[in-house]
């Protein structure tokens, strides 16, 4: 007999005696449940050896049996939900609770975090939003960044702690001359499929790169030799093997990539593979020809929960990265935790080649009406005090390229402009709608655009927008995280006057051929779009941090989550073996 089954005669049984301890005869117990006395007798003796009741046959002519209760119908619902939950079927859960994400969020709670079965350590962890795109030749967002350095390797990669750039599927690299480099890649690397790392996958990735902005001077790629990548230039570039370090440069299978689930399912090199991506849960598995030291950690499960639902979790940095990202609720338990400010802001792009700040004037109103002055205490009236957000006069905490004080400036006039931001984001529309409250005291009435992840790449709605609401995370303090971001970011492209794009796009190849550390660092390019009053910065993010000693090893990176692979659970002395 099926579990499922059996809670059903449970439940029937349960709920025409209310719960209660009672006498019956078996045969009533044979009319409640609907089948002989026979198996009558069998279903009851079965709710006995799972403890659920009590039955005490009757001895003797005229003598009532005794029912007793032991469990009640909420309890065995509550130990499915929670079975249901251990196996990784949220939709089950989440349909059984009548898609209260509230209820699915206290439950989850008691699973959350590291745990061992068969053998393999788990570490399951809450998000508040999908992850349907994991390709790294795409526009990705922070969360998705990190994936993919858990997924993918590129040539090099920046290591966390000394931020420095390191061999990862080259083992060494040369400058041969300014213009051409030359990569020397380890042997025997295999993919997650278990097909090898071929020379023409490499070749396929870095000349994919040419799409971008940001490495449209790549000429060529070639192998002079087995395991030897070469890559010339159409300029000089100093820093070429530190800029393949970015997760676009990361190197895919040029034959998985084709696959109609390529976004969702990537195939790449790295420490995990992807073993499910749904609207619920995305599992990482550990990739045992990783050429690298294997995982530590078998599985990584990323749960995926509605935002009412996360902030009934209690944050938690080394089991809950989300928490770290920013969202209501986040903080309410940090008091006295070691917090960090992010490396980046939120930020308004204003649209200066096509839209209304075209005009200087409605630049420079924007740029007084809508301060963090002026912005902060609406927002914390709106139920964002406890994302406690720090006014940024720069792009970077530290940097003050906002005047603290900015002149009054009367509005240009009543008109209707366009504010877009990105979908699935928890503080945008409340960013948003103190926007609107501010700007309709100057007769400017605001429309929303709100876009998916497709349609920001796609382009074809940019044109329509005034304003831009986003936000960076530049993840390191690197010299030249920001030049990067800026020209992989294709808003600064459609937003910014051709003019200064090009200009910039021009300073950006001259420090590529000046072999100095100091060329052209963030703080200039920043500054030039704060001076310009291209970008206006809001507010910093504070990152938090809560160790916790149930993982070994653990450290928060700058972007709030961790290196899955280098964790792991130690086990209590209970169960060691003397």
């Amino acid at each position: 007999m099926s579990s499922q089954r059996l809670q059903s005669q449970f439940a029937r049984v349960y709920g025409h005696f209310g719960g209660k301890d009672s006498e019956t005869t078996l045969q009533d117990m044979s009319a409640i449940l609907e089948c002989t006395r026979r198996n009558a007798r069998m279903v009851l003796n079965k709710m006995a050896e799972t403890g659920w009741i009590t039955w005490q046959p009757a001895v003797g002519r005229g003598k009532l049996s005794r029912l007793i209760f032991h469990r009640s119908t909420s309890d065995l619902q509550q130990k499915r939900l929670r079975q249901w939950i251990s196996e990784g079927k949220l939709d089950a859960a989440f349909d059984a609770l009548n898609h209260d994400a509230g209820k699915l969020a206290l439950l989850i709670q008691e699973l959350l975090g590291s745990s061992t079965r068969e053998g393999k350590q788990i570490i399951r962890l809450p998000y508040y939003r999908p992850f349907y795109c994991l390709n790294p030749a795409k526009p990705l967002r922070r969360s998705e960044n990190h994936l993919i350095r858990q997924i993918f390797n590129g040539l090099t990669r920046v290591n966390d702690k000394t931020e420095r750039v390191e061999p990862d599927l080259a083992h060494h690299w040369q400058k041969i001359t300014e213009r051409h480099w030359r990569f020397f890649i380890r042997p025997s690397v295999y993919f997650h499929d278990g097909k090898p790392l071929q020379v023409r996958d490499i070749i396929w990735s870095l000349e994919s790169l040419r799409n971008h902005t940001y490495f449209s001077h790549i000429d060529r790629v070639n192998s002079p030799a087995i395991n030897v990548i070469d890559v010339f230039l159409t300029i000089a570039d100093h820093r070429f093997a530190d800029s393949l370090a970015l997760p676009m440069a990361s190197i895919r299978s040029r034959e998985a990539s084709a696959t109609k689930n390529a976004d969702r399912f990537p195939v790449g090199t790295g420490a995990y593979k992807v073993a499910e991506n749904t609207d619920r849960k995305l599992v990482l598995e550990a990739h045992d020809q990783y050429f690298g030291f294997r995982a530590l950690t078998d599985t990584v499960e990323i749960w995926v929960l509605d935002n009412t639902a996360m902030c009934q979790l209690h944050p938690s940095a080394s089991l809950h990265p989300g928490a770290l990202d920013t969202r209501r609720g986040t903080f309410s338990n940090m008091t006295g935790k070691r917090m960090v400010l992010d490396e980046g802001s939120n930020f308004l792009l204003l649209n200066r080649r096509s839209g209304i700040a075209k005009d200087p004037r409605w630049a420079a109103f924007f740029q007084y009406r809508l301060s963090p002055a002026h912005m902060l205490p609406l927002l914390e009236a709106s139920g964002a005090a406890e994302y406690r957000l720090t006014p940024a006069y720069g792009l970077r905490p530290g940097w003050a390229h906002t005047p603290a004080v900015l002149p009054e400036i009367d509005t240009p006039g009543p008109t209707t402009i366009y504010l877009g931001y990105q979908g699935s984001h928890p503080l945008y529309p409340i960013m948003g709608k103190v926007i609107k409250t501010i700007l309709a005291r100057d007769n400017i009435n605001v429309e929303f655009i709100v876009l998916e992840h497709e349609q920001i790449q796609s382009g074809k709605d940019l044109k329509k927008i005034d304003i831009w609401l986003g936000g960076v995370s530049l993840g390191s303090k690197r010299s030249d995280a920001l030049l990067q971001w800026v020209f992989c970011f294709g808003l600064f492209s459609a937003m910014m006057p051709e003019r200064e794009y090009e200009a910039t796009m021009r300073e950006v190849d001259k420090s590529r051929s000046n072999d100095t550390e100091d060329s052209y660092y963030d703080e200039s390019l920043a500054r030039t779009l704060v001076d310009t009053r291209q970008l206006l910065p809001l507010f910093h993010i504070w990152l938090g941090v809560i160790d916790d000693s149930e993982l070994q090893d653990f450290s928060s990176n700058t972007v709030g989550w961790f290196d899955f692979k280098s964790v792991w659970t130690k086990p209590s002395d209970n169960d060691l073996e003397v």
